[in-house]
């Protein structure tokens, strides 16, 4: 919770430094229960105080809604309330999302993540129906995710302010990058905004942000509570050299891709959570060297 000058609008259901947790997977390429709910608990340790379940990073297309429930259930039984639950919940099929969103909201998430229907390419309309549809079928607050770099299809601000007056649809996270427009809704509408862009991450406190949805949060959540704290002090050095210091890692995430860039930075650290489920796969060792070589330069 924030006490100065970051914002505050949509942490009772979202938290302020989540991580989009990678999916454990054991070497048979079943789900891990077990080291999903110990690096919930590391990453809640670590300053993290909400995490994102089945989400793009937890390798949401290829994990079954079975698994991700069962996910859910075991991380929520084991640490209560100490994290706020995100699901992910959103797909390409409007029908499927509802299904989803239905069953995390009884499985205990707290939210939901709804990301743009992807490959479809539907209009703005179908944007609003989609995701009013979903919204209208669970009672806990929706956060909107907005990523056209893999949605191809952005959610154009008009669309937002409409589907702001939706009493369930609470936040934005933002993958877009458009500080400018978003700033003009923070102001105009009630959502909170959460930053889905790492290199991006002061700058959308500057501009209203509430908190990150972060990937390299990963391996350095502790830095990304600190960076917010400094903000919040209105110490800016302070965040932003906490800020220019997370750079080697936001490269290695933009060069391996999140679920690839996660699970092995993690098992670098000693923390093992299996490899990714195809088509997603594993570094080459050159690739695992050079990510080394970034965890090091980044100092963690």
């Amino acid at each position: 919770m924030s006490t100065g000058n970051a914002a505050t609008r949509g942490t009772d259901a979202f938290g302020t430094i989540s991580v989009a947790m990678a999916t454990p997977f054991n070497k048979d390429g079943s789900i891990d229960l077990e080291a999903g709910v110990s690096l919930a608990g590391h990453l809640v340790d670590k300053g993290c105080d909400s995490l994102v379940l089945a989400g793009t990073t937890g390798e949401s297309p290829t994990v079954k809604l079975e698994e991700k429930l069962d996910l859910l259930k075991a991380v929520r039984s084991e640490l209560g309330d100490r994290l706020k639950i995100i699901a992910g919940s959103g797909t390409y099929d409007t029908a499927e999302s509802i299904e989803i969103s239905r069953a995390s909201q009884e499985a205990g998430a707290d939210s939901l993540l709804v990301v743009t229907p992807y490959y479809s390419r539907p209009n703005q309309e179908g944007l609003v129906q989609h995701f009013s549809a979903v919204a209208d079928a669970v009672d806990i607050p929706v956060c909107l995710y907005d990523i056209p770099s893999r949605s191809v299809v952005p959610i154009e601000p008009q669309t937002i302010a409409r589907l702001a007056e939706h009493p369930n649809i609470a936040a934005v996270k933002d993958a877009k990058g458009d500080l400018y427009p978003a700033m003009q809704l923070m102001e105009s509408t009630d959502l909170a905004w959460y930053s889905g862009d790492d290199p991006l991450n002061l700058a959308w406190l500057a501009s209203g942000a509430t908190g990150f949805i972060s990937v390299i949060g990963h391996v350095a959540a502790d830095r990304l509570r600190a960076l917010r704290d400094a903000f919040d002090a209105n110490d800016l050095a302070e965040a932003r050299r906490i800020a220019v210091s997370l750079a080697p890692l936001q490269r290695a995430q933009a060069r391996l891709g999140g679920v690839t860039f996660a699970k092995a930075a993690l098992k670098l650290r000693g923390i093992d959570v299996g490899s990714p489920r195809l088509p997603i796969t594993e570094p080459t060792d050159a690739e695992l060297t050079q990510l080394e070589q970034d965890l090091q330069e980044a100092g963690v």
